[in-house]
């Protein structure tokens, strides 16, 4: 199995719908330990989720935007987990104004978008530092993306946060490199999930997507992206870092749809 013996931290389970759920469920499947985050009005859902694991995990408390709860999740871990093999990082979140604003970017306030840059792309070096005490060489870290290389409807300051998400990824696996700990995202297409319906214009996205994917596209099938995740989690890629490998059919590759031929 790839995670025979490893323990994993998942950040990011709401519903059994979201990636981090499918990465948590395969990460099991595949021998690790999971362990999960949550805090406030939405630890119910994760912990409802976490039920649902073949293997009910643990949750604990964190808010990525607690400079307390950052502080205590190593000592909060250590106990019971005193090493940490992998992270999943599945964390994102922007204010109403941030997203699909008639005005685009102009329509957000500097503290909205502080709130965004903070929660979405800061968190993952955040994170990383957080638990470097319990991080191993050999340990790997995996961030969900979304391409920011191009822009996207309604997606505006997120599509910001992420393009700071992957220049931090970089970032952080070069400061972690010499420890022997690798940091790496995997850029999904678009899946269906609680957050992503929170999105204006989501649908103009997805029904676009199935049409510029070589490969086609289920936006409610998150295990491609997930079983990516859960192999740079393991001992497969010892010499990648800093990477940024894409699950979204190809579609990152393609500058244009093909036009539909006609029936036969």
């Amino acid at each position: 199995m790839l995670l025979d013996g490893k323990t994993v931290l998942i950040t990011g389970v709401l519903t059994p719908a979201s990636i981090a759920f499918s990465c948590a469920r395969i990460a099991q499947e595949q021998g690790a330990t999971v362990v999960l985050t949550s805090f406030g009005r939405v630890r119910s859902l994760t912990e409802r989720s976490a039920k649902r694991l073949p293997n009910p995990a643990e949750v604990i408390e964190l808010d990525v935007s607690s400079e307390d709860d950052l502080a205590a999740l190593a000592g909060n871990l250590s106990a019971t987990y005193p090493q940490i093999d992998g992270v999943v990082h599945a964390i994102g979140f922007a204010p109403a104004d941030c997203l699909g604003h008639p005005d685009g970017l102009f329509g957000a306030t500097w503290p909205d978008v502080a709130t965004t840059l903070q929660v979405s792309a800061w968190s993952l070096p955040a994170l990383a530092g957080a638990l470097r005490p319990l991080l191993v060489p050999g340990s790997s870290i995996v961030g969900l993306d979304f391409d920011a290389t191009v822009t996207w409807p309604a997606y505006d300051w997120m599509g910001v946060a992420k393009a700071a998400l992957e220049s931090a990824s970089r970032y952080t696996a070069r400061d972690l490199g010499p420890t022997g700990v690798r940091v790496n995202l995997v850029a999904a297409g678009p899946i269906r999930t609680m957050a992503a319906k929170s999105i204006p214009g989501f649908a103009d996205i997805e029904s676009s997507w199935r049409e510029r994917a070589p490969l086609g596209w289920d936006v409610d099938d998150p295990e491609p992206a997930a079983k990516a995740v859960v192999a740079l989690l393991s001992d497969w890629f010892p010499a990648t870092t800093g990477e940024i490998v894409h699950v979204d059919g190809g579609v990152h590759a393609i500058g244009a749809a093909a036009p539909t031929p006609p029936p036969a």
